[in-house]
This record gives C-alpha cells, sequence and structure tokens, in this order.
C-alpha cells in the first residue's frame, strides 16, 4: 500500500522541540518530512542545526519573493544545506520562477500560490480582482510554463490545479475539524488526499499537545 506523505512544520526556534518532533514523528505507516520556515532558519542554531542534519526530507518553506539575481543568489548560498524542496512565490514572476529553476539543481522548487490564510475578502483588499479559485488556476499555469516542481495550493483547490499542472501537489491548511486557527481554507487530511494532493503539510494538528498520540490520530482517520 502507498504510504502517505506527510510534511511536518517545524514552526518553533527550539532545537530540543525539533528533535523531539522529529523522534515522536517516526512511523513505518507514513512517510514524513520536515517544514522548516523563516522562523526556524533565521534562528541563531537553526541553520547549523539543518547543515548536519541527515537521511531526513527537508523542506525548505523560504517563500522567496524578489527579483531574479536576488532569489538566484539565495538558492546558491542555502545548496550547503541538503534540502529536498524550496518555496518561492509564483507572484514573484515567470521570469524570477525561470531562473531559479536554472540553478536549483537537485532541489525541488515548489511555486506558492494564494496563501491558505487568506479568502475572497482579503484578496480584495489587497488590491486583486480575481477570486482566490481563479487566481490560482492562473498561477497555477505559470508555474507549468516555468517548469516548477511542485506547487502549493489549498486542498481546496487541488482538483482545478490538476487540469493544468501534472507534478507534485502540496497542500497546507490540514485540520482534523473546523478549528482553524489563522488558517481560512481548510480541509481535512483524508478529503485533502481524496482530492488529489500528494503531500500535506500539518503542523499545530501534529506538534501540539500529544505527537505521539497526534500520529496515532492522523493514521486512523487516514484508514477509515
Amino acid at each position: 500500500m502507498k504510504k502517505s506523505k506527510i510534511f511536518i512544520a517545524c514552526d518553533n526556534t527550539s532545537i530540543l522541540k525539533v528533535k523531539k518532533i522529529i523522534n515522536k514523528t517516526q512511523s513505518s505507516k507514513l512517510k514524513v518530512g520536515y517544514k522548516f520556515g523563516l522562523e526556524f532558519l533565521n534562528s541563531k542554531n537553526g541553520r547549523p542545526f539543518l547543515s548536519k542534519l541527515k537521511n531526513t526530507t527537508i523542506f525548505a518553506d523560504l517563500k522567496l519573493h524578489d527579483i531574479p539575481n536576488t532569489c538566484v543568489s539565495t538558492v546558491k548560498a542555502i545548496k550547503d544545506l541538503k534540502i529536498n524542496y524550496l518555496t518561492i512565490h509564483i507572484s514573484s514572476g515567470l521570469e524570477a520562477l525561470k531562473a531559479t529553476k536554472k540553478v536549483s539543481g537537485r532541489i525541488k522548487l515548489i511555486g506558492v500560490t494564494i496563501l491558505t490564510s487568506l479568502d475572497n475578502k482579503a484578496l480584495k483588499d489587497i488590491g486583486f480582482n480575481k477570486d482566490v479559485k481563479k487566481l490560482v488556476i492562473h498561477q497555477a499555469r505559470i508555474a507549468n510554463k516555468a517548469k516548477l516542481d511542485a506547487i502549493v495550493c489549498s486542498a481546496q483547490e487541488v482538483k482545478l490545479v490538476k487540469k493544468v499542472f501534472k507534478k507534485e501537489i502540496i497542500t497546507p491548511g490540514i485540520r482534523f475539524n473546523s478549528k482553524s486557527n489563522d488558517q481560512k481554507r481548510i480541509v481535512t487530511p483524508r478529503q485533502a488526499y481524496k482530492n488529489g494532493s500528494d503531500w500535506l503539510v500539518i503542523g499545530r494538528p501534529i506538534t501540539k499537545g500529544n505527537i505521539k498520540k497526534n500520529i496515532k490520530n492522523l493514521i486512523d482517520h487516514l484508514s477509515k
């Protein structure tokens, strides 16, 4: 049976907490990788810790969003970390995406669409005149044109995205219940896989409280 693929979000600055998360989320029933964002990577001990991490699928969620030269230089600057996945905002533009992809090498470059913390109202406030779904599909086409390796989007849009983007789809905004915290476009793990997600990104529902119990609950949820 194919294993469900999960990225556990290590959203803190404590090496001890991250070690605990990695230790307690090992499972023969899941393929588990670890997502490290700006918080951890900019912390004092974050980068040295990642540079020594072995036999682990590492997702560097830097969400690059800059001019082509800066994005390219950043990729070159982090190659010593041996990361597997790296995010870049599709809204950086086609030129930046193509340039970054060109130097990414073995790093899988992931295009970030519209953050799952945003909804139609929030987009309108920013100044966008398209709704979430239309904008995400438009961005998926750009990611496809730039030959990116994967896309980040809400599981609510996966079925639509798969029509224009045939590679890996990674979905955050995963919740076991209706408690959304700061997310807006949320779904359950089972629904996300049903919609066609390849990887799920899960943070607090796993890392808050009893981690081993939370992993067991996830496995039970997926086996129903």
